[in-house]
């Protein structure tokens, strides 16, 4: 029986800079566990699931928040909150996929606190492994998922292997359209890696859905001005508008010269353990007219290769339409 709403005991240490948190994190490693707005956290706590000895807690680190527009683009810190970034006027003239994308996160409260970081690094939202049984994704030897009784509508279309969950981040969608930098920090050193290193599917790593490690702290993102003031879209489709984590959502950003598409970058999430880049459907409309017939040819090959389960076929043409009107709908 597992005792539900009450918190393991655990040291917590809140340091004022991110020097002593990174050898907090050095000393801790796997015991430890980053808390920055909470939101997600405290349930893993609450529910008995994650039981840390030590929590570190980074919210109050000053470095690691803001907005700051530089001469390659903008740098954003981990612990800006969703809120910032929707607001921001510099994201939303220039970077505006991002703010819409942090607009449609969770609900107002929620927004007022999550951030940026927390967003990209939350962990799989599939009922099997929250409730703490013992799947694939938890150290186990079963997908309770991926069975003829499982309840498994919001799993994943492609590139499950063994684990069927999803990534629930609305903002990693907009991160990789704009083919943002990732900087880590530990300890030792820093490295910045583009988000196809930074989420990882079940393939690469079946516990994680990021290749942060325990020591590591994501504390910056940088976007590149390469595709400011671009054709952009976002559509996220859930249960509920308020407060629900997407069944499939859409990101695309398009530079357009002349009616033709020049380039684009479009990714979908909610479809798989990582954000899906839809490289087959960014060939079919590069070098076209930007118009409803180009958009719903390469709509109907934005789920080529899925591969559904018993309760998710649905996905299938909600992924095809939401693409289609991400490309017809991207405006400046």
């Amino acid at each position: 029986m597992i005792i539900r709403d009450m918190m393991p005991g655990f040291e917590l240490y809140q340091p004022a800079n991110l020097k002593d948190a990174l050898a907090l994190l050095s000393r801790f490693g796997k015991d430890g566990w980053k808390l920055a707005g909470g939101n997600d956290s405290l349930t893993w706590f609450k529910e008995r699931i994650k039981r840390p000895k030590a929590v570190i807690d980074i919210s109050d680190i000053a470095e690691l928040k803001g907005i700051r527009e530089t001469a390659d683009g903008i740098e954003i810190g981990a612990l800006t909150t969703l809120t910032e970034i929707a607001t921001n006027p510099i994201i939303r003239a220039k970077y505006r996929v991002l703010a819409d994308a942090a607009q449609r996160v969770a609900s107002p409260q929620i927004r007022n606190t999550g951030t940026l970081g927390g967003n990209v690094s939350q962990d799989a939202r599939c009922w099997y492994y929250r409730y703490g049984l013992p799947c694939y994704r938890a150290g186990g030897n079963t997908c309770f998922a991926d069975t003829p009784e499982g309840m498994n509508r919001e799993h994943a279309l492609f590139e499950s292997d063994r684990c069927i969950a999803v990534t629930p981040s609305d903002i990693a969608p907009a991160l990789v359209v704009l083919d943002a930098k990732m900087v880590v920090q530990s300890a030792s050193g820093e490295r910045v890696i583009g988000t196809d290193e930074f989420f990882v599917g079940p393939k690469i790593d079946i516990t994680h859905l990021t290749s942060v490690k325990p020591e590591e702290i994501l504390t910056k993102i940088r976007i590149p001005k390469n595709w400011a003031g671009a054709h952009f879209y976002f559509e996220k489709v859930a249960d509920r508008q308020t407060w629900d984590f997407a069944l499939v959502n859409v990101a695309a950003a398009l530079i357009v010269k002349d009616g033709v598409i020049q380039e684009s970058r479009i990714a979908c999430g909610a479809v798989s353990a990582v954000p899906r880049r839809l490289n087959a459907v960014e060939d079919i409309i590069k070098g076209q007219k930007l118009d409803e017939n180009i958009a719903k040819l390469a709509g109907q090959s934005a789920s080529r290769g899925a591969r559904p389960v018993n309760y998710n076929r649905f996905k299938i043409p909600l992924m095809n339409n939401l693409v289609m009107r991400a490309i017809r709908d991207a405006k400046a």
